[in-house]
């Protein structure tokens, strides 16, 4: 309807009503050629072409989900050079997982190698609330390897005042046994060999398999050494 009333292209309109602001309206580099959609998610398909997914259908798919609105053509009409073999897609390497970057920020940065230490660096710059996260865990391990214990009330503090919802659930489970969690955090003392008996005890346990009245037991936790 608004392409009638302004007696415009039915493209034209769609163009304009897209547009998030002015510059997406304007030409790219003076050249009179406007940026294409697929330009924003280019490395995407470059990847997934490359690791052996031709077909423009699913590629679309997987691109819309991230915020892509063009046509099945359009797309089409991107990858058709990378199919012909007139153009090679530049090889993009794949991002890394939740479980490599997870093992990145609550490492120690001193073991981190450099090719570790950028890609975490680039991770973290691309999101500020990542970022965040990253800046709550150093702090706890500060606190937790000399064993200032005196600091957790105001690192929860500052946990609760960045409204992270992680971080938040976290620090909820700290305040429950807040008294607890501060004597772990500064006594030299620790539970762990009280947990390695008990975790002995729940394998004789299993290996008679709930059989055992609690005298057996008793003889075989006794007799386990």
């Amino acid at each position: 309807a608004i392409a009638r009333t302004l007696r415009l292209a039915r493209g034209t309109a769609r163009r304009f009503a897209r547009a998030d602001s002015p510059d997406e309206l304007l030409t790219k580099d003076g050249t009179g050629r406007r940026p294409s959609m697929l330009e924003e998610f280019t490395p995407s398909p470059y990847w997934r072409w490359n690791a052996g997914c031709t077909d423009a259908a699913r590629l679309r798919e997987e691109i819309q989900a991230p915020g892509y609105r063009g046509s099945y053509a359009t797309a089409r009409d991107h990858l058709r050079p990378f199919r012909s073999g007139t153009t090679a897609p530049e090889p993009v390497p794949a991002p890394p997982t939740v479980r490599p970057v997870a093992g990145w920020i609550i490492r120690n940065p001193r073991t981190l190698d450099p090719g570790e230490e950028h890609q975490l660096k680039a991770i973290l710059a691309r999101c500020p609330h990542r970022n965040t996260v990253h800046g709550h865990v150093r702090a706890f391990a500060r606190m937790m390897r000399p064993r200032r214990g005196d600091r957790l009330t105001d690192w929860m503090a500052t946990v609760l005042a960045a409204d992270l919802p992680e971080p938040h659930s976290f620090s909820t489970g700290l305040r429950r046994d807040r008294h607890a969690v501060t004597a772990g955090l500064t006594l030299p003392w620790s539970f762990g060999p009280v947990e390695g008996h008990i975790n002995r005890i729940k394998m004789l346990k299993r290996q008679m398999y709930g059989r055992a009245n609690p005298d057996l037991l008793r003889t075989r936790v006794l007799l386990a050494d």
